[in-house]
């Protein structure tokens, strides 16, 4: 979801500036083809749903968001007892029980979304040691924000209009 957060959120960007500039971004290849701003809304809103849910395996990667959801993310603090369910010290090589097991994390990290997919098959094991896959980061999670944040203040695609 790296590439995915980070396009969609500068296509949105690139959208709000064409329609202040009252501009179409040319599709290339001749015949004088664009596209308005409303249309790359279009497209960063369809990633955002796709990361939400909307995709062949009916899951959201964002964890703790929908029915389904990723329930083994490659995190620490997730993965292992909370003080709480676990007084005693936990170190660091006897965390390796708890990264190993296919247990669901006893702690949800609700909101990460974890690196998605892995090619056009949409296969997502939902184990820890598939980190590139299931490992939240600030770098898929900060430009989603954003979108999210856009769409939230402009839910309805008829203000989406172009300027």
């Amino acid at each position: 979801m790296q590439h995915v957060t980070s396009l969609s959120f500068l296509i949105l960007a690139y959208s709000n500036y064409l329609s202040h500039a009252g501009a179409h971004v040319s599709c290339g290849g001749g015949g004088g083809r664009s596209a308005p701003p409303t249309k790359l809304r279009q497209v960063a809103k369809r990633q955002v749903d796709y990361i939400l849910g909307d995709n062949p395996l009916r899951m959201s990667y964002m964890v703790g968001y929908g029915p389904r959801f990723p329930r083994r993310i490659h995190h620490r603090g997730s993965s292992i007892p909370s003080v709480a369910a676990h007084p005693a010290r936990i170190g660091c090589k006897a965390g390796a029980a708890y990264y190993a097991s296919a247990a669901p994390n006893p702690n949800l990290l609700v909101g990460a979304v974890v690196g998605g997919p892995s090619d056009a098959t949409d296969a997502f094991p939902d184990a820890r040691a598939v980190f590139q896959q299931s490992e939240p980061t600030t770098y898929i999670n900060a430009p989603l924000m954003g979108l999210l944040a856009y769409f939230s203040a402009h839910p309805n695609p008829a203000e989406w209009a172009d300027d």
